[in-house]
């Protein structure tokens, strides 16, 4: 398959590749959202197989963390899209495939770390005495190191 970027229900959208049932599935752009976080890894079918710019809904709505990567088929355990046996086919070459799995799995990463550092805590329990609360280094991962990596997505998944 060729690469591909297009809109879908006002979102600029990455085509990963085409699943099993013969949909197109694409990754949304990432987004800045309730001005403290990046959404992203959103991976989507809309309800017009091939052209979702004509849509009128999602078909579809996965997140790359635990549906790309991270499953695991026949005691095998997937480590990047071209592996994934959901897809017939993708866009991707081998090296490119690995080298998303590898942007994705610091994006998420640095996501829970730029979190951490705005909440001050994990959330887990409000019994906690300290507080780990770094809003220079959330302003840091946000502004300087994930637009980097998207930057990079861009450039890979770009025809």
């Amino acid at each position: 398959m060729k690469k591909k970027i297009t809109y879908a229900l006002g979102k600029k959208i990455y085509l990963l590749g085409r699943d099993q049932s013969g949909y197109n599935v694409y990754l949304e752009k990432p987004s800045w959202d309730c001005d403290w976080y990046w959404g992203f890894g959103y991976i989507e079918t809309y309800t017009n197989k091939n052209r979702p710019e004509l849509s009128k809904d999602v078909r579809s709505h996965r997140h790359w963390d635990t549906f790309i990567i991270g499953t695991k088929e026949d005691d095998r355990y997937i480590c990047h899209l071209n592996e994934n046996p959901y897809f017939n086919e993708t866009v991707l070459t081998d090296d490119e495939s690995w080298e998303l799995a590898e942007l994705m799995t610091s994006f998420y990463t640095l996501q829970k770390t730029a979190e951490l550092f705005h909440r001050g805590s994990s959330n887990v329990s409000s019994k906690i005495k300290i507080s780990l609360k770094y809003k220079r280094r959330a302003k840091n991962i946000n502004e300087k190191l994930l637009p980097k990596i998207f930057k990079r997505i861009d450039e890979i998944l770009s025809p």
